[in-house]
């Protein structure tokens, strides 16, 4: 087994603060303490959209446009942050107005990405890092957490967070790669055949998340039911030279962060390094985790800039398997009885890519990247050891450009993203338990199955957004999707398949701006998803050999398409926000996936193309300021999503509800701010019970958990502790629900559960 790193500051006990839960609840408000950077340059008196106050410390400044301010623009680029980082937080998106001003001195860049999100007319928002290291911060699901429309629980506290947005990814359970949402770094895609590796996706590093739900997602290339997920690491420009980070707490939680950012002429870089292990709230979760994080950029002229990026991550997780809800009530720290040894280990999984942006002229832009993604995995089941090294390389270009049509506004968007499986990504199953294989007299390491895969997805699309009124625009689009897909097995037996679908996915969309704070908007989109190049050794199984079990056979999957009908409304008034969508999506061979005994076994699962289905639901965000006063503040935040995911007229289930997502999800949180530093929070999440099964006749337990945290930043300075209490009660509940197809005596083991009642603190220290 590698070696995996263990914590370098294990002595030190403080550490995560919590449940993330001031997250930017998809458009939700709150007022900045201060603008972001723009240290010796001019700021601008910006408000912003999705929906944010005018930073108290903007007034009566002024703003450069973008004709004739580029050189105090590329001065105030080469010019590092020498204000408080850790202040200034943005929590919801900007004006209508702002949409013109991206390139305005002294905009940092969070809300430059809320100004560029105008332009969809659908459900998006932006997430800012600074009030995410307000608490603790251990996995990229305490990002997602309180996004309507998003459910992303880290079950076990380790990389593989749940990942469903709209009812995507349903079928993926809590796999090592993420289906069904198109994941970008840094605008580079990450997603792979497989799926996008959860191992790359550390949360500390990171300076804003874009979250493009559903067909929202187009122009960034994704063609997939749950849209896009765009993650920004910091660069030389908006990191502090020195930073450092502890955090640690119950389960024996500890996470440490170094990190360094600087400006040097032309260049800038940025380099992160973390530190983590968790012994686990549920036996066999151990998890230990290592990475680096490391980009640099250089500015040839004031048109012409690229990056290169490179991360690289070490993991080792305990694999527990699922338990039934009896369990989970009884004692939700057992493992499944046969996984106290289970385990998944990455022994370095390493990321390449570069991204050069070209402003051709004052209209046009063009971007061209490639990423290179090398993921070796090595998964310890019972009986056998599945080692796999899985390699892919993406590339995407993208073309936008500003025009004026016979006085009408036109902004149109051309580009292609395309990933491939580099090589041969063979997958050997091999004798772990030799006394399982006794009768065939095999010994340790005896290869029983042997297969590899291969494939490419490329998409071409295009888009126009035109004013064709005042404050009116309309969005028409088309985007072409190849998939080819290959699979060969090798041992014992020599057999091959392959696909290579083409399909067509129009999107047309309307937004109106009422005022420059509220605006309505809609669309209709068409999504097409291919199984992955795994997925379609779904068939039959071995029925004798050392093989039994495993799967065998070939199963003609159809892509998966949905026609999604979108409607909403966003806006602020008086200092309160709201932001509201309702969607609709016609599903046609719908993927999903069930676990059964004998797949657990083997780590696979069992997919297949569903009858015709439905998912609609709501998507609430709001936000009161509740009382401000002397520079303090308190607001009440709340984040609803209500999902209705079924079957239509399936001659086994009927109208059955999917299995695997909560029909409603409730966040909330009263959160007050402090002029003298101090800042406290109370927030609660609530689920409704989950059905675990096809049938219906089994389902996870609703459940409501609590949080409370207090922290202190020292006023003007980048320093600041926490503590956090976590699920106060002492709940018992099932995080996440992987379907199984029917119930045994009204229960299944198909849930995975939360943590208990947890205390949690942190350090976070940085400077120039």
């Amino acid at each position: 087994m590698p070696k995996i790193a263990r914590p370098f500051v294990a002595h030190i006990h403080l550490g995560r603060v919590g449940k993330f839960v001031a997250l930017a609840i998809a458009s939700t408000s709150f007022e900045s303490i201060r603008c972001a950077h723009a240290q010796n340059v001019d700021e601008a008196q910006v408000t912003h959209h999705h929906h944010m106050q005018s930073s108290s410390n903007a007034g009566g400044r002024s703003v450069a446009s973008s004709a004739t301010g580029q050189g105090a623009q590329k001065r105030a680029a080469q010019t590092p942050n020498h204000d408080d980082d850790m202040e200034g937080m943005y929590h919801g998106g900007a004006r209508a107005t702002d949409a013109e001003e991206v390139q305005v001195t002294g905009m940092s860049s969070v809300r430059r990405a809320a100004a560029r999100l105008i332009s969809v007319p659908g459900g998006t928002s932006v997430v800012d890092s600074k009030m995410i290291l307000r608490q603790r911060t251990s996995t990229i699901g305490d990002w997602l957490a309180f996004q309507p429309g998003v459910y992303a629980p880290a079950a076990t506290g380790d990389n593989d967070v749940h990942l469903s947005i709209r009812g995507s990814g349903i079928q993926a359970g809590t796999g090592s790669a993420r289906v069904g949402t198109l994941v970008l770094l840094d605008d580079l895609p990450a997603t792979r055949i497989g799926g996008a590796p959860m191992e790359l996706m550390e949360p500390l590093g990171m300076q804003y998340m874009e979250i493009y739900r559903g067909g929202n997602g187009f122009d960034l290339g994704s063609t997939l039911l749950g849209g896009a997920i765009n993650m920004h690491t910091l660069t030389g420009y908006d990191a502090k030279t020195y930073q450092a980070r502890v955090e640690a707490g119950s389960f024996g939680y500890v996470k440490e962060q170094l990190s360094s950012g600087k400006v040097i002429g032309k260049s800038d870089y940025y380099i992160s390094v973390t530190n983590s292990y968790r012994g686990g709230y549920q036996k066999n979760t151990k998890i230990s985790n290592f990475g680096i994080n490391f980009n640099y950029g250089y500015r040839f002229n004031d048109a012409v800039d690229t990056r290169f990026f490179f991360r690289y991550r070490q993991s080792y997780e305990g694999q527990p398997n699922y338990l039934t809800r009896a369990q989970i009530a009884e004692n939700p720290r057992q493992a499944r009885p046969g996984y106290y040894n289970t385990y998944t280990i990455l022994p370095g999984t390493k990321y390449f890519g570069d991204r050069t942006r070209i402003r051709i002229d004052d209209k046009s832009n063009l971007l061209i990247g490639f990423t290179y993604i090398d993921a070796p995995m090595n998964h310890g089941l019972p009986t056998l050891q599945l080692p796999m090294n899985v390699i892919g390389a993406n590339g995407v270009v993208n073309y936008t450009r500003k025009d004026n049509i016979a006085g009408h506004k036109s902004n149109t968007t051309i580009g292609v993203y395309t990933t491939v499986d580099v090589g041969y990504n063979v997958y050997n199953y091999h004798v772990r338990s030799t006394s399982a294989y006794a009768a065939y007299g095999l010994p340790f390491g005896a290869l029983v199955n042997s297969w590899h895969r291969g494939g490419s997805n490329t998409i071409w699309h295009i888009s126009n957004d035109t004013e064709v009124y005042k404050n009116l625009w309309l969005t028409a689009g088309g985007a072409l999707s190849y998939m080819p897909r290959s699979t060969t097995t090798t041992y014992p037996v020599h057999s091959h398949f392959s696909v290579d679908p083409l399909y067509f996915a129009p999107r047309g969309g309307f937004r109106y701006q009422i005022t420059p704070d509220i605006r309505v908007y809609g669309n209709v989109t068409r999504s097409v998803q291919s199984a992955t190049d795994n997925d379609f050794l779904s068939g039959s199984r071995y029925q004798s050999g050392p093989a039994t079990g495993l799967t065998e056979g070939y199963q003609r999957l159809t892509p998966q398409t949905a026609t999604t009908f979108e409607i909403g409304s966003e806006g602020t008034f008086k200092g309160q926000h709201w932001s509201i969508s309702y969607y609709h999506s016609a599903v046609r061979n719908e993927l999903l996936s069930v676990m059964t005994a004998t797949s657990a076994l083997y780590n696979t699962a069992v997919l297949s193309n569903a009858s015709p289905t439905t998912h609609q639901g709501v998507e609430v965000g709001l936000s009161h300021k509740l009382y401000q006063w002397n520079g303090n503040s308190i607001y009440l935040m709340h984040a609803y999503t209500y999902q209705d995911f079924r079957y239509n007229h399936d001659p086994n289930f009927g109208h059955n509800r999917l299995p695997g997502i909560p029909e409603h999800l409730y966040q909330a949180q009263l959160h007050a701010d402090f002029n003298n530093g101090f800042y406290s929070s109370f927030d609660v999440e609530a689920a409704s019970s989950v059905y675990a099964t096809y049938d219906n006749k089994a389902k996870a337990a609703a459940y409501h958990i609590y949080n409370l945290t207090f922290g202190y930043l020292w006023p003007k300075k980048s320093r600041r502790v926490y503590f956090q209490l976590h699920n106060l009660t002492n709940k018992h509940y099932a995080s996440a629900v992987i379907p199984v197809y029917t119930a045994t005596h009204g229960d299944a083991a198909a849930e995975m559960p939360g943590d208990g009642f947890g205390v949690f603190a942190g350090i976070d220290v940085g400077f120039n």
